[in-house]
């Protein structure tokens, strides 16, 4: 049984939430909170297995909050935020303060839909029932040695779901300008999110970092985002191609599409990164990396939130290196220096 305490400050939505958990026999809600500083005092109470938060809240918000209790009470949190830009940023704030992940509101703060993501709701507290917080704290390494010119061309693709913002951010923050010929992450992401997502990694990283557009190329120094909603592809001229075609594993964009298009299309060397996530994204596309002659690395279980998608990597047969996240950077620096 999964103890949850919801908090928001709408009477609505708690009532909802409550009567959205309720539908799942494996579930209980403890309580409910409807300010920040009650969500700490029933956290320390309660002890719930897992927390919905708001993102807004007057009086002390939902950031400061998760901060408060993963400092204090460390329980795995999923932001509950309204899509709009100002929610966005929050909610990344909310995630680098320790939350684990995020359930879009449909339609506004108050949410008279929200009932539409309740399948997503509920799969999501289940995930974070799971959650590993035991993370490691300690940054990812410093660079040690130098990036040796090459005239290879080489493609990094790195993929994340629950736990992966975090994740990205790190890795990004650290990957040297001159290291690959182009970036892409795919991060399990709405639309609307991915955006805000990227311009937040582009304040913290050496490199350039943009939410992929149609017709984008691959550049030396820019990492690409995969927008939320759509799927992404390279052409033959190494460009940018977007599209709707039905989600993969449930999800879109699929981390297993671009990598399998990555490998029919990118003449280089690739080297393809499975982080945190739940489910098995990737496990498809490393088969064809892996037999174009590219390197798979995926995320250790100590480290990832949840190791759903580097174990299923693992299972294929097909990872060269498992590595902690503070390792992962200086092995792709050796990669790329021994091409």
């Amino acid at each position: 049984m999964t103890d949850v305490l919801i908090v928001d400050d709408s009477a609505f939505m708690r009532k909802t939430l409550a009567d959205i958990l309720a539908r799942d026999p494996s579930i209980n809600v403890i309580g409910t909170a409807s300010s920040g500083n009650e969500a700490i005092e029933k956290t320390y109470l309660l002890r719930p297995d897992v927390i919905t938060m708001d993102v807004e809240m007057p009086g002390m918000d939902g950031i400061t909050a998760v901060r408060r209790i993963m400092d204090e009470d460390p329980t795995p949190i999923i932001m509950v935020s309204a899509h709009t830009k100002k929610g966005a940023q929050k909610t990344f704030e909310a995630l680098e303060a320790g939350a684990i992940d995020f359930v879009e509101k449909p339609g506004g703060t108050v949410s008279l839909n929200i009932r539409e993501v309740s399948q997503d709701i509920l799969k999501k507290v289940k995930i974070a029932a799971r959650a590993n917080l035991q993370i490691a704290k300690r940054d990812v390494e410093l660079i040690r040695s130098p990036v040796t010119a090459t005239d290879m061309k080489t493609l990094i693709i790195a993929a994340a779901s629950t736990g992966g913002p975090r994740t990205i951010k790190l890795l990004l923050s650290h990957l040297p300008p001159d290291l690959a010929s182009g970036i892409i992450v795919i991060q399990h992401m709405p639309e609307g999110f991915t955006d805000a997502f990227a311009k937040r990694l582009n304040k913290h990283c050496k490199i350039e970092v943009k939410e992929a557009s149609e017709g984008d190329h691959l550049k030396k120094g820019e990492a690409l985002i995969a927008p939320g909603g759509f799927h992404l592809e390279l052409d033959k001229n190494n460009r940018i191609k977007l599209n709707k075609r039905p989600p993969l594993h449930g999800i879109r964009p699929s981390a297993d599409i671009t990598m399998n298009s990555a490998s029919k299309f990118f003449n280089g060397f690739m080297i393809a990164i499975i982080l945190t996530g739940m489910g098995r994204d990737g496990s498809i596309g490393i088969r064809s990396v892996k037999r174009k002659g590219g390197i798979i690395i995926v995320q250790d279980s100590e480290t990832s939130v949840v190791f759903g998608m580097p174990k299923a990597a693992i299972n294929t047969g097909y990872v060269d290196f498992v590595l902690p996240l503070e390792k992962i950077v200086n092995k792709i620096v050796d990669i790329v220096n021994n091409v």
